[in-house]
């Protein structure tokens, strides 16, 4: 082990420090606003990781600023992605292992992103079952989740599970990090949002929607099926009437979280299938990469059926076309 002395007040080791390190260094990422790569900070490691140790344990640990870069999305699109420095980023990684299972005791089991021993494979196929029980699909699209974040909210939400003041202050800290955007514009904290790309924003996310839509959804509608992954909503309904009903309480209640379902993704969805056969409403969404959508399934005997059913979404076989077609490969 590198370190040699105890910890301090705060109860941060030197152990979760190096834990949190190793675990930064395996995903990787491009350096923040210090311009420090994982490879440069390697070779002073040993005085860098003493110092997020003295700092984080000592409470006096301040976020560095975060530098903004955007990201293309389809259709031409770019999303935005904070990059914390690489000390920040172990800095985070150490309070969220501390907090995950805290965390996880209480979140609800239809969440399915950013979490331990869960994948978005799980959530498709979750998704894939119920479409066969339930005939309605709310395919709910939350508009720029990750800028709307409440800082307040959020911190309230914390406070019922984290009576440590200093890991309250240490977040804080985070959510209030200045962002320095690409033509180098200093963008200060408006008491919302939390970068995307942070280390400890997917947790802080998941706590927000937990009681944002999760539990919400739970006491107040129980009859629906949601899940989520992320930002992202599939939540089945049994009648069109029910659909609309929980989509329309449902905008207000995200409204009253400062967040807002976007006008044009969000839809009501008829899972058709044989036996339904109802028309005059759309039969396809899209979610995590696969397009949900009626299919004719052949039988043995010549004969078919239509089954609501999953295929690669359009987006995702232009997305790899597109990245097979970077490729030279050479005989």
């Amino acid at each position: 082990m590198i370190f040699k002395e105890q910890t301090k007040s705060v109860p941060i080791t030197k152990e979760m420090v190096w834990e949190s390190y190793k675990k930064v260094k395996s995903n990787g990422g491009s350096a923040g606003i210090d311009q420090q790569s994982l490879s440069e900070f390697d070779r002073v490691r040993s005085k860098e990781l003493y110092k997020i140790w003295n700092r984080l344990a000592s409470g006096s640990y301040f976020a560095p600023a975060i530098k903004r870069v955007t990201i293309p999305k389809a259709g031409g699109k770019t999303r935005p992605l904070g990059i914390p420095t690489v000390s920040d980023r172990i800095a985070q990684q150490v309070v969220k292992t501390y907090l995950e299972p805290r965390l996880e005791s209480v979140f609800v089991d239809n969440s399915y992103g950013y979490r331990p021993n869960r994948n978005a494979h799980t959530a498709i196929q979750k998704v894939q079952q119920n479409v066969r029980r339930y005939s309605w699909v709310i395919d709910l699209d939350i508009q720029e989740f990750f800028e709307n974040v409440n800082h307040e909210l959020l911190l309230k939400a914390l406070e019922r599970h984290v009576p440590e003041k200093w890991v309250l202050f240490y977040i804080q800290r985070w959510l209030e990090a200045p962002v320095i955007l690409e033509d180098g514009t200093v963008k200060v904290s408006t008491g919302k949002g939390t970068p995307q790309g942070g280390v400890i924003s997917p947790l802080l996310a998941n706590l927000y929607m937990h009681y944002c839509v999760d539990k919400w959804l739970e006491k107040f509608h129980p009859s629906v099926i949601m899940v989520r992954y992320a930002d992202d909503l599939i939540i089945h309904c049994r009648s069109h009437q029910e659909a609309v009903s929980t989509l329309t309480v449902l905008k207000e209640r995200l409204e009253s979280c400062g967040l807002k379902a976007h006008p044009e993704k969000t839809k009501i969805v008829y899972c058709k299938k044989e036996g339904r056969n109802l028309k005059g409403h759309p039969v396809q969404f899209d979610f995590l990469g696969f397009s949900f959508q009626p299919m004719r399934n052949k039988l043995r005997n010549g004969g078919s059926f239509m089954q609501f059913d999953c295929k690669m979404s359009r987006k995702s076989k232009v997305r790899i076309n597109g990245e097979l077609r970077k490729w030279t490969c050479y005989i």
